[in-house]
């Protein structure tokens, strides 16, 4: 299957889920390695009131390897959220898109809109905003 999509949307995965984290069950999180099936994916969730969190982090970045293992996490205390993972070096123009200057940022969208973000790895912030947002 992924062949064919491959063909059809050109090379690299289209959104893989990370592996699993040592020790805990398969990651939520969805990582795009590819600006056209990251924008696809976008797209699908414009129309959609669920809440979509994007992890803007960088493969150097120290503070964003510290708090994957909690962004993981979230994302299984939160089911009906949506969390993606973009690494700036490899998608800057999405990077740049959503303005972000800072790693790791976590930019919150509904219905294609940003509604709000995170800057830095503050997991208390962060559990405390998706929780705001999916209880209203």
């Amino acid at each position: 299957m992924g062949a064919i999509l491959s063909s059809l949307f050109g090379t690299g995965e289209a959104y893989a889920a990370e592996g699993p984290a040592e020790g805990s069950s398969e990651s939520r999180v969805l990582t795009f390695h590819s600006a056209n099936r990251w924008q696809l994916h976008y797209n699908s969730l414009k129309d959609s009131n669920q809440l979509l969190v994007v992890d803007f982090a960088a493969s150097w970045c120290g503070p964003c390897k510290v708090i994957e293992p909690a962004v993981k996490a979230i994302a299984n205390k939160f089911p009906s959220v949506e969390f993606a993972k973009i690494d700036v070096d490899e998608l800057p123009d999405v990077a740049r898109e959503f303005e972000v200057q800072a790693m790791p940022t976590f930019i919150f969208i509904k219905q294609g809109k940003v509604v709000d973000k995170v800057v830095g790895a503050k997991k208390d912030e962060l559990e405390k905003k998706i929780a705001n947002y999916t209880s209203s």
